[in-house]
């Protein structure tokens, strides 16, 4: 469903409504706010204090809080269990675990930093006893499952006693908070966008449904380093466009005649409009005589005019290789937005890996390539591309996208088998409950997001100063869209 009418869809009746609800209105997290212990997200404004932020030695954060001592120190088993319902809860730790849950070892163990104290080598112990030794499964929620020690009755007609047990509260997602909340900035960033939209003719008829969107909210909050509003409805205007083209060209209603006006379908145009919407952001040259018909078919769709002046927005202050990079991420995602077309054409359901496989590209890419822009530094592309980086800016990607697929499940349920969802595509696989799908696909967010701040760290340690922002600013985009998904009126109305 677009990003649009899904604000005006009837809230889905759907059993999982009331699982996804429970999952995302718990935003406590044992998460970080901070990926560095040392703030580095200096504003660019004077060079001179840039300059000073890259010259301060900066300590990683290592493992700490709740089970993270099981990394730290290693630590025979335990003679004697810890009762059942033993939780240990640390500094860092906000939530114990809840009954039926135990701790999986990609998700639910925070991470955050210190030596262990006697309280967490107790605490580990008692995880390294729930958890079995070789997880398996995407997310380690297979791990999740098997680790479940039982809390009532068990054996034959003890299935009602334990009913609701089984419905206890689902532990939140671990996703670092926001770093900051500036309302007056969001509106500002928000007025922006409906003055460039009304413009050009983008969402004509429907500016109100996209101020509802409040996307300066969700740019204010995932790029912290930025108070410019300028910059940041520089980076709003390209995800905006961005979005459109999912509004526009994917939907059920999507105009169904091809670029010079003859009768075609809306599935079969996809690709020329999207190759269309490339040409818009990387400049065609073709021969003279041709010249005018491109550029009418430019100027013809407010979503080519779009991307082009946003593109001519942030190329005020993007350098040549920065908007290279975002041309490519968004060349990705045209592919990937392609791929689940021929589903939909198909009439097929994708199995899980190949649904993630196309959620990679398919996911924040293209908004969070720009991270750098918008603070006012440049991350060279030598260190944009390698490849232990691009492991860890994809996972970003990747782990912000399960956020959006578990928000807008319950009412992509209404779209009639249009949209994808993992949670959806797990429940199809594995032939389990929605419910269960749900907390699976929380463990897959989870991993993502655990392993991303292991890799970071190293990265960052050896990295150049622009780097080691960079990789502070996806954790804080992750942590900003993830506040704004959770405040959208799209999706917090679903119960």
């Amino acid at each position: 469903m677009s990003v649009l009418s899904r604000a005006a869809a009837t809230q889905a009746t759907h059993e999982v409504a009331a699982t996804v609800a429970a999952l995302l209105t718990n935003t406590r997290t044992a998460a970080p706010r901070r990926l560095f212990s040392t703030e580095i997200l200096i504003s660019a404004v004077d060079p001179r204090e840039a300059e000073q932020a890259s010259a301060v030695p900066r300590t990683l954060l290592g493992p700490s809080g709740l089970g993270a001592a099981a990394l730290l120190l290693p630590s025979p088993r335990r003679a004697t269990p810890l009762p059942n319902d033993a939780a240990t809860v640390t500094r860092d730790a906000t939530v114990a675990p809840q009954v039926g849950h135990a701790p999986s070892t990609a998700s639910r163990a925070p991470a955050a930093a210190s030596p262990a104290t006697s309280t967490e080598v107790a605490e580990a112990q008692r995880v390294t006893d729930l958890i079995p030794a070789k997880p398996e499964g995407p997310g380690g929620y297979a791990t999740h499952r098997a680790a479940r020690i039982p809390r009532g009755p068990t054996g034959l007609g003890t299935a009602s006693a334990n009913s609701a047990r089984r419905e206890t509260p689902i532990p939140p997602l671990y996703c670092p908070p926001p770093l900051r909340d500036n309302p007056a900035l969001a509106a500002a960033v928000n007025d922006g966008i409906l003055a460039w939209a009304g413009d050009i003719g983008l969402y004509e008829g429907r500016l109100e449904e996209l101020r509802a969107a409040d996307f300066g909210r969700l740019i204010m909050l995932a790029h912290p380093d930025c108070d410019d509003p300028d910059r940041l409805l520089a980076a709003a205007k390209c995800a905006v466009s961005e979005w459109s083209v999912d509004d526009y060209y994917c939907e059920e209603d999507a105009d169904d005649s091809a670029p010079d006006g003859t009768r075609s379908s809306a599935e079969a145009e996809l690709g020329p409009r999207l190759e269309l919407a490339a040409a818009a952001i990387d400049p065609v040259h073709l021969p003279a005589r041709y010249v005018a018909q491109l550029e009418a078919a430019l100027d013809a769709d407010p979503i080519l005019r779009a991307f082009r002046t946003s593109f001519e927005h942030l190329g005020r202050y993007a350098g040549p290789a920065q908007l290279a990079r975002l041309r490519t991420e968004i060349a990705g995602w045209f592919i990937a937005l392609a791929a689940e077309a021929g589903w939909r054409s198909a009439g097929r359901m994708p199995p899980v890996w190949e649904y993630l496989t196309n959620r990679q590209p398919h996911s924040f890419l293209p908004c969070m390539a720009p991270i750098d822009v918008v603070g006012g530094y440049e991350l060279r592309a030598a260190e944009y591309t390698d490849p232990a980086v691009r492991r860890v800016v994809t996972t970003a990607a990747l782990a912000s996208q399960m956020v959006n697929d578990l928000y807008s499940m319950a009412r992509e349920d209404l779209s009639d088998g249009r949209e994808f969802n993992l949670p959806t595509v797990l429940a199809a696989e594995e032939r389990c409950s929605r419910r269960e799908a749900v907390l699976r696909t929380a463990d897959v967010h989870d991993e993502l997001v655990h392993r991303f701040e292991r890799e970071a760290a190293p990265l960052a340690a050896a990295g150049s100063a622009e780097l080691r922002r960079f990789l502070a600013g996806l954790w804080a985009w992750m942590g900003g869209n993830r506040a704004w998904h959770a405040d959208s009126k799209r999706y917090n109305e679903v119960k």
